[in-house]
């Protein structure tokens, strides 16, 4: 009964008529001011934005009901939704962008945060970002559609921004205070405790009390890049096979580069590091295949088969233990790698 309550709403809520005989101001009038006409365009973009709105709302919980039906009765692969979806010229990343809009609709009216009159002062984007928040952010975020506010993407983001902050048991006390009586703005503090979230507890006093000796904009700033070259250089450390193989103290080289000031170099050598072993891994793999595939076709065809042996014998310097591959299309430039596993 609740849900279709919700749904009674949601349909009285969206049909408010638009009407779209817009009279367009002449950009070449002189006699508007620039105020004047920025303010008319703007009021016919949010219709023209809430109108959307209301649309693909009601498309997506279409294309949810098309896409529920299917997993009933249809086949495991959903072809009749994807037969739909094509006899419209719906691509599937679009269909699913809008099932997900639908959901945010429903995530915010069915929790009861949002006020169905209120829907029509939100962005498409607003509403996803806002059903993808805590529920203390939706609470304020429909606190303010309920004024009749125009939320859009940045709202949302600033407001969950700002309960991040003071919400976070990972800034001083001292912090908080300042940030609330203006002091120090929100927005400088919430991705600094994003990045304080990602380490681990042995590493977030030192930067809580330099925090607490200087709480300003340069320290929050300075901070937060720390933080985050600290979390690159921990998750990094931790994937380096190489490192665990030597059984290095990351620790202690973690020390010395903090002394040093060279963390950020030090976290994008380590990065580097791992992207290397992942594509020697992936380098190999993919020459194993190329060589069995190689292989396969030297089988399958025979001297009557003069081209096919051509190709194969210009990818010879791809699947021989020494791989030759030019860096430029002049050919003045070639590295080689020799392929030795420890089986050999």
């Amino acid at each position: 009964m609740e849900e279709t309550r919700s749904t009674e709403e949601l349909v009285e809520a969206l049909q408010t008529p638009v009407d779209f005989d817009f009279e367009l101001p002449d950009p070449e009038d002189e006699d508007i001011d620039e105020g004047e006409f920025q303010l008319r365009l703007e009021t016919m973009w949010q219709i023209c934005d809430r109108f959307d709105l209301q649309t693909e709302i009601w498309r997506g919980r279409i294309l949810r009901t098309i896409r529920d039906r299917e997993k009933q009765g249809g086949d495991s692969r959903g072809t009749g939704f994807l037969n739909w979806l094509k006899a419209r010229e719906i691509s599937k990343s679009q269909a699913y962008a809008l099932i997900q809009l639908a959901n945010s609709a429903d995530t915010l009216l069915n929790e009861g945060q949002l006020d169905p009159q209120s829907i029509n002062n939100f962005s498409k984007r607003a509403f996803v970002e806002a059903a993808k928040a805590a529920p203390e952010v939706q609470r304020l975020v429909s606190e303010v559609a309920h004024n009749g506010d125009r939320i859009t993407r940045r709202e949302v983001k600033q407001i969950a921004d700002e309960w991040t902050a003071m919400s976070s048991e990972l800034l001083p006390g001292a912090v908080k205070e300042k940030a609330a009586n203006g002091a120090l703005p929100l927005r400088h503090l919430a991705p600094l405790v994003r990045e304080l979230e990602k380490l681990p507890d042995a590493h977030l006093a030192a930067i809580q009390q330099e925090i607490t000796d200087k709480p300003d904009v340069d320290t929050v700033k300075a901070l937060t890049s720390s933080a985050r070259n600290l979390s690159k250089y921990l998750d990094a450390a931790a994937q380096v096979q190489t490192l665990r193989r030597a059984n290095i103290d990351v620790e202690m080289a973690l020390e010395e580069a903090l002394r040093l000031d060279c963390l950020h170099v030090a976290a994008d050598l380590l990065k580097q590091a791992t992207q290397l072993e992942q594509s020697v891994g992936k380098l190999y793999s993919a020459w194993k295949r190329l060589s069995s595939l190689a292989d396969r076709l030297y089988v399958d065809t025979g001297a009557s088969n003069p081209y096919l042996r051509a190709m194969l014998t210009s990818l010879d310097g791809l699947t021989r233990d020494v791989i030759e591959v030019y860096l430029d299309d002049s050919g003045e430039r070639q590295v080689r790698l020799k392929v030795i596993t420890d089986n050999e």
